[in-house]
């Protein structure tokens, strides 16, 4: 009778159709172990793996054909879902009691498009909602809020000597804890600041180069002029480009800083010392200063966040807490001995953070919200 039960519990699962109230009973099923043998007989025909269907969306993630095998479930792993959120998430560890309790009693919201502008005169400006339209000059940029989200400087068309007879004006972009922006400068690279991240660079690039400092994370595709290298900053690392896509991720509580090439070719300096990098390598630049470049990165990984998900491949606990922490601007305290383990999964970042420590508290976490603060236990 239970095992008719339990492949039922799996059929109505695979076919979407599994209620919320059944999907508690199969988190619970599959954390003892006891749906192991129906999953592995319906995945291994097809070799599935969960995908979520669209950027925050919160339906059922489609299930998708891929070359690789789902893991074995003999091994000591557990398969950790949660549909109603349009999530998969999984943890290579051992198998621990599920805790069943209500995740939070007081929720947090979702960052959005927050920002502020520094003017080159200390003046500060929200992007935050308002209208669109022109929101400022400076020397002869315009600066432009052309929609929810971004804002645009555009040189006017005056003679650029008389700009480069004028002093250089910098501006600044930069997002709070729970905020994101974009920013086109004013050379045409788009720039896409995450979360406590923020961007200084001249109103107009009127120099033999373009320079531009940033702290947090930020993604540029920078706009080709062979003529004028772009050369990022952050901290005691430069990046010079002449047209390319890239990521850096530069928090300080991250530890080490890693840049990211998506597209084209990037040199990176620190000191005396300079990597090339080819798309799809990754330079890490650590506290000693030592730099490093890998090979092996998982490029929808290092810019989920720029199209709206959280994405963790092998990433530990602490990783994965501190994105929640910049993202629903909250403080993250540990008690007792964090579990090791590797995590996997995919969620959209426009969901409440109950729904993602949900998930997190079916791996055997534990999560309470007290004073403002979410404790990991």
């Amino acid at each position: 009778m239970e095992e008719a039960y339990y492949r039922q519990l799996v059929k109505r699962y695979l076919e979407k159709q599994i209620s919320d109230d059944e999907l508690e009973v199969f988190a619970h099923l599959l954390n003892e172990g006891k749906l192991d043998e129906h999953l592995a007989e319906a995945m291994s025909k097809d070799a599935l793996a969960f995908e979520t269907s669209s950027a925050g969306s919160e339906d059922i993630p489609s299930i998708t054909r891929k070359k690789r095998y789902w893991p074995t479930f003999a091994a000591a792993a557990s398969i950790l879902l949660c549909l109603s959120v349009g999530f998969y998430f999984y943890r290579q560890s051992p198998k621990q009691n599920l805790v069943n309790n209500n995740v939070v009693k007081n929720d947090f919201l979702p960052g959005s498009n927050k920002a502020v502008l520094t003017l080159a005169n200390g003046s500060k400006l929200s992007l935050t909602g308002g209208n669109k339209g022109l929101l400022a000059h400076q020397g002869i940029t315009a600066i432009n809020k052309k929609e929810e989200g971004r804002v645009e400087y555009r040189p006017g068309t005056d003679d650029l000597a008389a700009g480069q007879a004028a002093a250089t004006l910098y501006n600044t972009v930069s997002t709070p804890k729970g905020g994101q922006y974009q920013v086109v400068l004013p050379d045409g690279t788009r720039v896409w600041l995450n979360t406590a991240s923020s961007i200084r660079f001249p109103t107009a690039f009127t120099g033999n180069d373009r320079q531009v400092e940033i702290s947090g994370e930020v993604y540029f595709e920078v706009a080709k002029n062979k003529s004028k290298p772009f050369i990022v900053s952050s901290g005691n690392q430069k990046v010079t480009v002449l047209g390319t896509h890239f990521d850096i991720n530069a928090y300080q509580d991250e530890g080490t800083v890693k840049t990211t090439l998506l597209e084209g070719s990037v040199k990176v300096t620190n000191g005396d010392n300079m990597v090339l990098l080819k798309p799809g390598q990754q330079s890490q630049l650590s506290t000693e200063n030592k730099l490093t470049v890998s090979n092996d990165i998982d490029m929808d990984e290092v810019v989920a966040w720029k199209n709206g998900f959280f994405q963790f491949n092998k990433a530990d606990i602490q990783t994965i807490m501190n994105q929640i922490s910049r993202w629903y601007d909250v403080e993250v305290r540990y008690e007792g001995q964090v579990q090791p383990g590797h995590y996997y999964g995919k969620i959209s970042r426009n969901v409440n953070a109950s729904k993602v420590l949900k998930v997190l508290e079916l791996s055997g976490m534990h999560f309470i919200i007290e004073g403002g603060k979410i404790i990991v236990k």
